[in-house]
């Protein structure tokens, strides 16, 4: 896509347009002509002030050409030119999951709902569909998931991704840890040891949220300590149901919230070895899920 068709769309980066940013740069919502009528789209434009952000621009363009997938955001199109850099998105009318943790709309079986479509993106990712090279997010959090108008929910921002052929004998890689506090595994923390199940574990930490209808940050706010810390004070404490969001919590058949609370719960588990693989999240999700509409 050309970069005055991207300038025309968005107004020429006008703020009216800006809905949000972050180190990589700015992003704008433009309407693109689609036929007799318009279709919104959203614009990324990486700063290129600083010579930051080259290499996450050509990741996440790799990684949203090569890897379709309904519940991966898709791509439009995108920009290289007069060193301007824009990735272009489908626009998802209801924005990011962060938004509505604690909306008491959205009930428990739209909360499930949601969490099933993640784990299908993330086993879609992480090689449930026979692709050699896994591709592992590193940056897992409700607010990189979006929804459309019907709440379907799409794994977005692979700025930080890497795409790794991971085999038998190498199965991490090394890097200087990256993703979000609170969301991001220990291990690789501490470490610098990047596998497959460091997702896993972030992953774990967005099912809680959803669960808890508050997010990671808000835990940490008000118990002094992040959601993984929280759950397991209370677990360990028998205090199980005390998570749940109130405005829910009736609704939940007893034998859903305990399928969906143990495997979340080992998601978060300290030992890798020990985490479930994506496929198996899924699997309980929608066990879950068939335990509270049956």
């Amino acid at each position: 896509m050309s970069l005055e068709d991207i300038k025309r769309v968005t107004q020429n980066f006008h703020d009216d347009n800006f809905i949000g940013g972050g180190g990589f740069g700015k992003v704008y919502k433009g309407n693109l002509q689609d036929g007799d009528g318009f279709k919104t789209i959203v614009a990324k434009r990486l700063d290129t002030r600083f010579g930051q952000g080259e290499q996450q621009f050509f990741s996440e363009l790799q990684i949203l050409l090569d890897y379709k997938h309904e519940n991966v955001v898709g791509l439009v199109g995108y920009c290289d030119e007069n060193d301007e850099k824009v990735l272009i998105y489908e626009y998802l009318y209801r924005g990011s999951l962060d938004r509505y943790l604690n909306d008491t709309s959205i009930t428990w079986v739209k909360r499930l709902n949601i969490c099933i479509d993640v784990a299908r993106a993330l086993d879609f990712l992480h090689g449930g569909v026979g692709k050699q090279a896994k591709v592992i997010h590193r940056d897992i959090k409700t607010e990189n998931i979006q929804l459309n108008n019907d709440w379907k929910a799409k794994l977005a921002d692979f700025g930080l991704s890497l795409i790794c052929s991971i085999n038998e004998e190498t199965d991490y890689i090394i890097n200087h840890a990256c993703g979000t506090k609170g969301y991001v595994d220990p291990l690789y923390r501490q470490s610098g040891f990047l596998t497959i199940e460091s997702d896993i574990y972030s992953f774990g930490v967005v099912l809680f949220e959803i669960l808890c209808g508050r997010s990671t940050f808000a835990i940490h706010k008000h118990e002094g300590h992040y959601l993984p810390a929280f759950i397991k004070k209370n677990f360990e404490e028998g205090k199980h149901a005390e998570v749940v969001f109130n405005q829910i919590r009736e609704e939940i058949l007893p034998k859903s919230l305990t399928t969906f609370q143990e495997i979340a719960y080992q998601c978060l588990h300290l030992e890798r070895e020990k985490r479930p693989t994506t496929k198996e999240v899924l699997i309980e999700l929608k066990k879950a899920m068939e335990l509270q509409v049956s």
